[in-house]
This record gives structure tokens, sequence and C-alpha cells, in this order.
């Protein structure tokens, strides 16, 4: 099985280089050095604006659901905005330097946030206010939740800290050779680790063992994302050789390397990824497929370059004049992000 990755949609978004992408069902959000953080509805192919609420590079940004997303900056902020209005409902002055990286937990009541304060936040997002703080022999500059809530992970330099949920002490650590550029969670107990080298290795969290390695690309890798689709797992992953390419992963073949499902040399210096799944055309294809189930191969293929849209930029963005600018005013966070789903202890 191979697929095929083609342009869908490309826009100069910023003056300068991106360091920050979200998607979530509707839109993609991308951050840059330029301070602005660029709207685009993928449903209509379309600018939506643009939210300046921050003074420095944005370092990170992170939907929940639909309703909110989370962005975070050099400024020290971190701002929560309302998608349905693009308001931004609370500023949180976060750490005394910038804000690195942040993670919301998946019952959207709290959120873990690092700066280069040399601090671990956590983050009461009901109420809007600092939960708890720890602190750091150094800077952290990634912080990721499990899929599951469980867990959490923080990255400083080549070291990997696998926190427990419940105690909040770390349950072990995974150090690599070179500095560690991005880490994803493929299970609640995976981890999929890229340094600033060509290498892409999976570890097991329980045992801090490395599963498999493999040479994904030319250069350093930048940054990785993974999603199931129809209970098939795929790797994204994105390098400074300019290279998008897309892997399956056979999680109940963990220590085989992971099959080529295609490649694009988008011929740019690729600094973040994400990708948007079109997920209301799934639905539709899967009603189809099960009133039409004679054209499988076919149309397997077609409808894969349709729904998985990777998000790229490079370096050389040019300034662009943008039609239209959301200045959003501080408003005070009324509701928590979503009701809750299940039970956090409160000693994270």
């Amino acid at each position: 099985q191979s697929w095929t990755v083609v342009p869908d949609f490309t826009h100069h978004a910023h003056s300068a280089s991106l360091s920050a992408v979200a998607v979530n069902n509707r839109y993609v959000v991308t951050g840059s050095r330029d301070e602005t953080i660029q709207i685009y509805d993928m449903k209509k192919k379309i600018e939506h604006g643009a939210l300046l609420q921050h003074n420095g590079t944005i370092t990170c940004l992170e939907f929940y659901g639909t309703a909110h997303l989370l962005s975070g900056a050099e400024d020290g902020l971190i701002c929560i905005w309302n998608t349905k209005r693009w308001e931004c409902l609370k500023s949180i002055k976060a750490h005394k330097g910038h804000v690195t990286s942040l993670s919301i937990h998946p019952s959207g009541k709290l959120a873990l946030s690092v700066g280069t304060d040399k601090t671990l936040r956590t983050w009461n997002l009901v109420e809007g206010r600092s939960a708890f703080i720890k602190n750091l022999k150094q800077n952290a500059h990634i912080i990721k939740w499990s899929p599951d809530g469980e867990r959490y992970v923080t990255v400083i330099t080549n070291k990997v800290d696998i926190y427990k949920l419940d105690t909040a002490s770390i349950t072990g650590t995974i150090t690599t050779e070179k500095r560690v550029s991005s880490l994803r969670f493929i299970t609640d107990s995976i981890l999929a680790i890229a340094g600033d080298d060509e290498i892409i290795r999976f570890y097991s969290c329980d045992s801090q063992k490395c599963l498999c390695e493999f040479k994904a690309h030319e250069n350093r890798i930048k940054d990785i994302y993974s999603f199931e689709r129809e209970g098939q797992h795929v790797i994204v992953t994105a390098s400074s050789d300019g290279y998008i390419k897309m892997w399956n992963l056979d999680l109940n073949k963990i220590k085989d390397m992971p099959s080529l499902l295609c490649e694009v040399n988008t011929k740019a210096r690729l600094t973040c990824l994400a990708v948007w799944l079109d997920q209301a055309s799934e639905m539709k294809e899967n009603s189809d497929k099960a009133a039409t189930s004679s054209q499988a191969n076919e149309d397997e293929k077609s409808s894969i370059v349709r729904k998985n849209k990777v998000c790229w930029t490079d370096k050389s963005d040019k300034t662009v004049k943008r039609k239209r600018k959301i200045t959003p005013e501080k408003q005070k966070l009324e509701a928590p992000l979503q009701k809750k789903k299940k039970k956090w202890n409160s000693s994270a």
C-alpha cells in the first residue's frame, strides 16, 4: 500500500518563520516569530484572521476540543481563547521567562507548562489560576500528557523524565545521545522520540527501554505527529532536509521498522508539523463504503489523499497584508473548558 501527498492549500502566513502549529476538527492555527497567530478555516480553505495578544515569539499552541485554544509565548503569557468568536477569555502571566511548552490534560480541567524560569507549573483551567509550582534543576523545553492523562513527560535537553499523575514524582528517565527536538505518545505507554539526528526511536514508558529505532531522514528531525485511522497507526515526520514522510506502524510488531507510506519534498526548511483530518468526509466515506463495499482499493487510496492534509511551512515566508485582524479584549474565564470527564488528583 502506498499513499500520495499533494498540496491542497498553500499560504504565506507570516513575515517570519513559523514556531508552532495546532489543529482541531476545523481550524489550523500557526504561531510565528512575528508575534502573531494566524487562523485558517480548513473546511472553507480560507484565511480566517489573526490573533494579536502576545509580545514575542509564539512558542506553543494547543487546542482543547472544538471550543478552546491555549497559546504560550516568549512574553511569559498563556492565553486561553474561545474559538467561536476568537476572544481571549484569560491572559495569565505564567512564567517569569519564556513559556517553552504547554499541554492540556485530557479532562480539560488542568494544564501543565514549562518555561525558562526553571519551573513546571500546573494550571487550574476551571478558575484560570496557578494550582502548583515545581522547581526544576534546568529549563525544560517540552512537556506532554499521555493520552489517558495518567502520566506526563518533560524534556530537558537530551533527558526525558516520566512523571506519574497521582504522585507527581518521576518514575523513570530516558536519556538520548542528542538533544530531543520532538516527542509523541503513540499509545499510553509508548513514546516516539526524535532528536537532533536522523533517527526515530520508540521507547517504553514503563521500562524506559528502546523498543525500535530507524533512520527516517537525511537530516535532523524537527517534528513528529501521529494519528490512527481505521485501526492503522500512522507516524508523520518532518525534517530539516525538507521532506515530510508518513510511516505505517504495526504496534503488534513494534520492534520492526515502520514501513514508508509516502514522502514529499517540500523544498523548504521545515520547523513544525501537524496533521488535519477531515472527519466529516471520513464519516461520509465510511457510510458510502458500507453501501458499496466493492470498490475497495482505488477508493481507499484516493480518500487517503483527500483526508490527510499535512501542514508545513518554511523559513522564507514573505510579509503579506492580512485581510482581517482579530484583536480580542481580555475577558474573565467564566467556565471550565469542558465538563469533567474523569477525576484528577490535585496533588499534580
